[in-house]
């Protein structure tokens, strides 16, 4: 990938930055910054460099039009609170509040233009409707920065098409993404264990089948083990289920006994009588949970046999929480495989933190993020990466 030092000297320049500022909200109140603090790197070496550094990003999913309660302005007040110095914000996208604010950049200054979202064009279908929009984004710059790893899965204006037209680079954070989450996709040092979690079966398809290529062990908890359990034939209360799903997972467990992967499933399972923080529950064996109730935690023996089964990967990727981490009587399993990931990469393992939320679970449950190799700004993109497949944000950064 073309990297900044291809672009030369910046001084003076103006350089458009993708960023991913896409993080949780509780009103206008940032719960969690861990994605504008990965992109300080990118953007303070751009303004040390002399560059007026206009940045583009996207929050949440509004429907192709100002929506005040996207507004990037937190964005802009906590980026500038990291950096030092003001963020100007641009009132729209590429209009005339946009055009305004980037001419009035001064060298080694920042600006951040209004939620790229708010214009429809940046994720249509339509070839030629991104490529306007590109346009317009290019007109305000001199050189192009992909730098954020959370999109670069996207086919988007601002991500792809903006690439084609000025001379374009791939930020520091994209670059650690790639060569990181390579690692565990390109002749991973083995033992290689994988951890997924999360809540559905359907949204690992392509990484698991993947994965029993490649993985020596795959670790599963989450909402997607009752899917896993359902195909071995045991009975799973009232657990999330993707009943569709079951002959697929039952040909995966076929495939890896054929193929060597051995498929960890927890042995217990805290069961709780409904979806709340105070649900009266239990930890009752995987195999046998009662009707009536669900499986929101994997149990205490089913935490210590996952960490037992990371401490002597060399290789471990990690994507999806083992339960409902936001409450606290089911964060024990995602907890106790965090800490096995710690212990066996102070042992000397690369660990891989998936984006999206094992990244969330990492920071809201007082992990030091330094203890993993490496954590990931992006779900999607770190799972399409996992599962083999080329991202057109990296591949346009090649051509």
């Amino acid at each position: 990938m073309k990297t900044i030092d291809s672009l030369g000297d910046l001084r003076g320049k103006r350089v458009l930055v993708r960023s991913d500022f896409n993080v949780p909200l509780d009103g206008t109140t940032i719960t969690d910054d861990g994605r504008i603090r990965a992109a300080l790197p990118t953007l303070t070496r751009l303004t040390d460099a002399g560059a007026r550094v206009v940045v583009t990003a996207h929050l949440g999913r509004p429907k192709g039009e100002p929506d005040a309660k996207y507004s990037l302005a937190p964005v802009a007040a906590r980026l500038g609170e990291l950096l030092g110095h003001d963020v100007a914000l641009a009132e729209d996208v590429v209009g005339p509040s946009a055009q305004k604010t980037v001419a009035g950049l001064e060298d080694g200054q920042v600006a951040l233009l209004e939620n790229v979202r708010f214009d429809a064009r940046e994720t249509s279908k339509v070839d030629a409707e991104r490529e306007e929009l590109a346009a317009e984004l290019a007109a305000l710059a001199d050189a192009f920065v992909s730098d954020g790893f959370g999109v670069v899965h996207r086919k988007q204006a601002s991500v792809y098409d903006v690439a084609k037209i000025l001379p374009s680079a791939a930020g520091d954070l994209v670059l650690k993404e790639v060569e990181s989450l390579s690692r565990a996709t390109v002749d991973p040092e083995r033992p290689y264990a994988v951890v997924l979690g999360g809540s559905k079966v359907s949204d690992k398809l392509g990484v698991i089948a993947n994965l029993l290529t490649k993985a020596d062990r795959l670790l599963i908890g989450g909402g997607m083990l009752f899917t896993f359990l359902k195909a071995q034939g045991h009975p799973v209360g009232s657990s999330l289920l993707e009943e569709d799903q079951v002959d697929t997972v039952r040909g995966y467990l076929e495939t890896a006994a054929a193929n060597g992967v051995e498929i960890v499933l927890p042995v217990d399972i805290v069961a709780a009588d409904s979806f709340a923080a105070d649900a009266p529950h239990q930890t009752v064996p995987a195999d046998s949970i009662p009707d009536g109730t669900m499986g929101l935690d994997i149990g205490p023996e089913s935490g210590a046999l996952f960490a037992s089964k990371l401490a002597d990967a060399r290789t471990i990727a990690w994507n999806g929480p083992m339960g409902v981490f936001e409450f606290e009587a089911f964060a024990a399993g995602t907890k106790t495989v965090a800490q096995g990931i710690i212990d066996a990469t102070s042992a000397g393992a690369f660990s891989i933190v998936g984006g999206g939320d094992s990244a969330a679970a990492v920071r809201l449950l007082g992990f030091d993020e330094a203890a993993f190799s490496h954590i990931s700004t992006g779900g999607g993109a770190s799972l399409e990466l996992l599962e083999g497949k080329e991202l057109p944000g990296i591949a346009v950064l090649t051509d």
